[in-house]
């Protein structure tokens, strides 16, 4: 049995961590999801250094991006995941306000797997979120982890 993969929640906004997180504690995951405050944090964890060197192996089911975010923005992220070679297989949802064409173009030419645009409405968000979480983390099938890596 393969092991299960966490969620990866990168979201500045303290309201929408919460709504984002009641969307997906709906589908009752049993995935840990792990929330990181900006862009900086979200490639410390994805390269297991700072705070979390610690942390056991493996990349995220997905990763929930927001485009705006202190310190390294979602695009900037987006970037380092799709040109390192051990992180580029991670799926990356850009979550937004934005729904400017110039963000959705760019974030699709670096390569993101999906781009949803935050609805306004809390019910509509936790929906959105609850349906992003189920594809990602109960019915898309992910490629093999990495297997060059130390356990």
């Amino acid at each position: 049995m393969t092991e299960l993969r966490s969620i990866l929640l990168a979201e500045d906004n303290p309201n929408d961590v919460e709504l984002a997180l009641a969307g997906l504690a709906e589908l009752n995951l049993a995935n840990e999801i792990v929330v990181v405050r900006d862009g900086a944090e979200a490639l410390d964890y994805l390269h297991a250094r700072g705070k979390y060197a610690s942390r056991k192996n493996g990349n995220p089911a997905v990763l929930l991006l927001v485009l705006k975010m202190p310190k390294v923005d979602g695009l900037q992220v987006l970037r380092e995941i799709k040109s390192t070679g051990n992180l580029r297989s991670i799926p990356v949802v850009m979550v937004t306000s934005s729904a400017q064409e110039s963000d959705l173009v760019k974030s699709y030419q670096l390569g993101v797997n999906a781009y949803v645009v935050k609805p306004v409405n809390y019910r509509e968000f936790v929906a959105a979120v609850k349906q992003v979480g189920a594809f990602w983390a109960v019915i898309n099938e992910p490629p093999p982890e990495d297997t060059g890596h130390a356990s």
